[in-house]
């Protein structure tokens, strides 16, 4: 059904390209009934939900054994991902390095 709908917006964005030339000849109307479903396409697709992500059901992140939203950087998955880059650390909570015998952050460096 769902893709019965989708087509029946791109048919109807290709109507709305041949009105919108009935009276040019037939290379601006086939160029214009492709741009009508052009614009249709993304249309009905939204409408009727094609390539959309399913919601996770409420309490399934724990059924998962992720304590966090995967992609924000905090949960076990995504420390475990990268875990060569951080070396452990959470995103934005890594102390700085300083270069090795240099007390690049000596209180007391003469400079």
């Amino acid at each position: 059904m769902r893709k019965l709908i989708f087509i029946a917006f791109l048919a109807l964005g290709a109507l709305v390209g041949l009105l919108t030339a009935a009276r040019d000849d037939w290379g601006t109307r086939i160029i214009m009934m492709g741009v009508g479903v052009l614009f249709a396409a993304p249309v009905g697709a939204a409408f009727t939900f094609i390539g959309s992500r399913r919601s996770a059901v409420a309490g399934d992140d724990h059924w998962h054994g992720r304590d966090g939203l995967t992609g924000d950087g905090t949960s076990a998955d995504d420390l475990t991902a990268n875990y060569g880059r951080d070396k452990g650390h959470p995103p934005f909570m890594k102390p700085p390095e300083g270069l090795p015998d240099r007390h690049q952050f000596d209180p007391n460096r003469l400079d």
